[in-house]
């Protein structure tokens, strides 16, 4: 018997509908179902390597995880990495495909939308219940004939859609009726409930707005969400991690930690942990600033080239030197990496048409391209230290490590008992590099890290503050949306579905 479906569609990006779809993943998997989630297509940089070493985007692991499950390619069959503001690289079952050009997305879309219907075809055969993500909004007129993550792929699978407005920023009512007004009758039918999301002060303030919309669509809100500051799912959307930099601890110790806003930043998520401790203002750094820091990261990104030749027209390569000055200390993640070394090589122009970049030469390594992508999961131990750590590697360089650093981590590869050197540090060990994303969600340490930082200024270390389990955040996430979510007309609505549609 195939599977149930219910889908979570947005009037925007950021609305909420990663996190929505998470929440009910959990909830549907307490009630005994076999659930798991889907999104066709995935536009974004903050990637997941699967056990079987393939890339998938980053909330679909975690819905994945909410769902108890492994995740999969099935799962998001279909990734687009964006390199620059006109060109991303396509992943399809995930690995790399090629490269895109924005004048490709159609046709290119339409080609591959077979591998989108063979793996939801795959999930539906398997499970009780799919649970399906759409991307943006469904009311993008212009792309109504390339869509194939909104109601396409509604109508495919026959998935009753839950609308999500989010009313933080403004323009809830407008958006919700408005996305509504703007959908074909055909595809109108579908939306069966909305939700409204992210509300800071008192639901019932909202009555008359949300009558209204009900008045004029004839569609029924489903609940109304409080704004919760203290999320500790990873966020999707580049949105996220731009709103969570900038709180401020209350304690006056606290430690300042800036982030290059390289172009095409890619798995943001690696320093979220940070703005969980008490004692961390994490600032983005577009350019260069007098601001005191005891920290710049050096993030990861889609194009290193491109994010090298930003970070010395900001300035942020002299601001580094001046962070080390100052007794501070440096970081690179992937991307980040590879530019704070001696040399860049492109032999085959994979990045850009120079086959030898300088680097900022803070690390003495040298990072070659290489066509192949590296895609695997990893385990191991910092070396000085010997904290547990784990994450996963998604890069397509090499880095040859000099004489003038020493191997940061200790890493096994997913199916390989065998230990390897990984990244590198400099002998002072505040110069650090690494491909390993999630290194820091390490809370031993991370915490570490933080306290040479605070010797440096001559403050008392802090003890580490392990986060909840994932598996803890996703239940405290599901009995927060149980609150607030009408799920017996959710319930309800998954029961009678919508016949598929065979386009």
């Amino acid at each position: 018997m195939a599977a149930k479906t219910l889908m979570i569609q947005g009037t925007a990006s950021h609305v909420g509908k990663s996190v929505l779809t998470a929440a009910l993943c959990r909830i549907f998997v307490r009630k005994g179902l076999r659930v798991a989630p889907f999104k066709a297509q995935n536009m974004s940089n903050n990637s997941f390597v699967t056990p079987d070493g393939k890339e998938i985007g980053r909330a679909q692991a975690v819905q994945a995880a909410a769902c108890r499950l492994a995740p999969r390619t099935d799962f998001n069959p279909v990734l687009i990495k964006p390199v620059d503001e006109r060109s991303a690289q396509l992943v399809i079952n995930g690995k790399v495909a090629g490269l895109l050009t924005a004048s490709d997305f159609g046709h290119v879309r339409r080609e591959y939308f077979q591998a989108v219907r063979d793996a939801f075809t795959r999930l539906a055969a398997e499970f009780d219940l799919v649970i399906l993500e759409g991307a943006g909004s469904p009311a993008e007129v212009n792309l109504r004939d390339q869509d194939i993550v909104n109601m396409r792929m509604a109508q495919v699978a026959g998935a009753p859609v839950v609308l999500v407005g989010d009313i933080d920023r403004g323009g809830v009512f407008a958006s919700l009726v408005g996305t509504l007004a703007l959908l074909q009758p055909e595809e109108r039918q579908f939306v069966k409930g909305f939700l409204i999301n992210k509300l800071r002060g008192d639901a019932a303030l909202l009555t008359s707005g949300v009558r209204m919309v009900e008045a004029r669509t004839g569609v029924k809100c489903l609940g109304v969400l409080p704004y919760w500051g203290n999320l500790q799912v990873p966020e999707e959307d580049s949105l996220g991690w731009e709103s969570c930099a900038g709180i401020r601890p209350s304690r006056p110790d606290a430690l300042t930690i800036g982030v290059a806003d390289v172009p095409s930043i890619s798995n943001f998520t690696d320093f979220e942990a940070f703005v969980r401790e008490p004692d961390v203002l994490l600032v983005r750094l577009t350019d260069a600033t007098a601001q005191p820091l005891d920290a710049l990261i050096f993030p990861g990104t889609k194009n290193t080239a491109q994010a090298l030749k930003f970070v010395r027209t900001r300035g942020l390569d002299q601001m580094a030197r001046r962070v080390l000055a100052g007794g501070g200390t440096v970081i690179g993640i992937c991307g980040g990496y590879q530019l704070m070394g001696r040399r860049i090589l492109d032999p085959h122009g994979v990045e850009s048409s120079e086959p030898e970049l300088e680097g900022l030469e803070l690390l003495d390594v040298v990072t070659s391209f290489a066509r192949e992508k590296v895609t695997v999961g990893v385990t191991g131990f910092h070396q000085d230290s010997g904290c547990s750590i784990e994450g996963y590697e998604v890069h397509m360089g090499d880095t040859c490590v000099g004489d003038g650093v020493e191997p940061l981590l200790m890493v096994r590869t997913a199916g390989d008992s065998t230990l390897r050197t990984e990244g590198a540090v400099s002998p002072d060990g505040r110069i650090l590099g690494t491909y390993v994303h999630g290194l820091f969600n390490a809370s031993a340490f991370r915490r570490r890290l933080l306290n040479r930082m605070r010797a440096a200024r001559g403050w008392a270390p802090l003890d580490s503050n392990p986060a909840p389990s994932c598996d803890q955040q996703l239940d405290d996430l599901a009995d927060f949306v149980a609150q607030h979510v009408d799920l017996k007309s959710i319930d309800a609505i998954i029961e009678q579905g919508i016949p598929k549609s065979g386009s």
